[in-house]
């Protein structure tokens, strides 16, 4: 796994993940799969979009995951994008 992304669910990120924390982690992601740091302007488009769908997918998991054992004793509170949608 690349070095530069964080594990970006509690306890180990202190607090919900950003939008920022989210498409940086895809960015990099992207970058270690197609091996560029910055795509030529032929790939560009391509680039960005599977920096978005990659964020999305990583935002879709984060909303979906159940963290056991956190101590607290009360249910998990709905994910920052699971309140969105539903409100």
């Amino acid at each position: 796994m690349c070095r530069s992304i964080k594990t970006l669910r509690p306890p180990v990120l202190p607090g919900e993940a950003t939008d920022e924390d989210i498409r940086a982690a895809a960015l990099q992601y992207v970058r270690k799969v197609s091996g560029f740091r910055a795509p030529a302007a032929h790939n560009r488009a391509v680039f960005d979009s599977a920096v978005d769908e990659i964020a999305r997918a990583t935002q879709t998991l984060l909303d979906g995951l159940e963290v056991r054992g956190g101590g607290s004793g009360t249910a998990k509170e709905p994910a920052r994008g699971a309140a969105e949608k539903t409100g």
